[in-house]
């Protein structure tokens, strides 16, 4: 009986270090509504480097991916991510740069996409998504209408 307790405790303790290594990654990853702090853990993740600029009302940070992609995260004052854009020859990944209005994105843009050249915008209560382009030239950029700083215009969020 102790032997089988002993593989109980190692399989528990090896489920358990399985489980944080699954939602480490979700956890550390700036997004959409998230904080502004995961943004280095996002980047030295993804081995990217970013620029970070200040602004009055808000700060930039922009990845540039591999694929030639720029990410840009906009946070505000009190730390939270309102805005996410990218541009370049690939969408970036979607469920990370959403974070937790990508489920949302994924219901309401079915049945939406055709041909070669995508126009899609959806507009929730609490967020805006608008993406498009062809192939090897997207642009897109979601935002929080309610958590844009005082003055911030949607021009900015490119």
């Amino acid at each position: 009986m102790p032997i089988s307790l002993t593989l109980g405790r190692h399989y528990l303790a090896g489920l358990a270090a399985l489980l944080f290594v699954a939602i480490l990654p979700q956890v550390a990853r700036a997004a959409l509504g998230g904080p502004e702090a995961s943004i280095a853990a996002e980047a030295q993740q993804l081995k990217v480097s970013v620029k970070s600029t200040e602004l009055p009302n808000y700060r930039v940070h922009e990845l540039q991916m591999s694929s030639g992609t720029v990410l840009r995260e906009f946070a505000g004052a009190g730390g939270t991510v309102f805005a996410v854009a990218w541009s370049g020859p690939t969408i970036p990944n979607l469920r990370q740069a959403l974070g937790q209005y990508f489920a949302a994105y994924v219901s309401a843009a079915q049945g939406k996409r055709a041909g070669g050249h995508t126009h899609l915008e959806i507009r929730q209560n609490d967020w805006v998504m608008q993406s498009n382009g062809h192939m090897r030239s997207f642009q897109g950029r979601a935002y929080l209408p309610q958590a844009l700083p005082a003055g911030v215009t949607l021009d900015e969020i490119h």
